[in-house]
């Protein structure tokens, strides 16, 4: 089963290993980054960020085991690097994690034709389509680096990209 959703560009580090798995209790982490999942040394280093398993898989190896892991009784946290692959797994692919519908969407570095919505939180014009069409398929897409740092859900900035 799924008890965490979240895009976070860098991935697996210390805040999801030492924060948010705290706060979402897990048994493992899946990582979902075609790169990641193909390139050994970031593979290795995700494994060792924690003691929890750990999973770096391609789109394609996920959705092959998307079934298997809703119907698990081990906890996963559900990790994309963008907005995009995100929706490809909840909207296009139509991913169901039982109860979890928010997606906290993490660091998002500046990059050019970036909207800042806060600090280390920057959107791109395809990935506010992806996040608009998550929220249209009814969830909450909340934009948080910790949880007790949240600026706010898709809602209030979807305005800056015309929606």
């Amino acid at each position: 089963m799924i008890s965490f959703i979240r895009v976070d560009d860098r991935i697996i580090h210390g805040q999801i290993v030492t924060r948010w798995s705290k706060e979402f209790p897990c048994d493992g982490i899946i990582a979902v980054n075609d790169k990641a999942a193909t390139t050994p040394v970031l593979t290795q280093s995700f494994k060792a960020s924690t003691n929890k398993k750990v999973f770096v898989w391609t789109l394609e190896h996920f959705l092959e085991k998307a079934d298997t892991v809703l119907k698990s009784d081990k906890r996963y946290f559900l990790i994309t690097k963008n907005p995009v692959d995100m929706k490809k797994i909840l909207v296009d692919n139509k991913f169901i994690p039982s109860d979890v519908k928010r997606v906290v969407i993490g660091p998002c570095n500046d990059r050019p034709g970036a909207v800042k919505l806060g600090q280390n939180q920057s959107i791109i014009p395809e990935e506010a389509e992806a996040i608009e069409e998550m929220t249209n398929a009814g969830y909450t897409v909340e934009f948080a680096l910790l949880q007790e740092t949240s600026i706010g859900t898709w809602d209030k900035f979807r305005s800056k990209f015309g929606y």
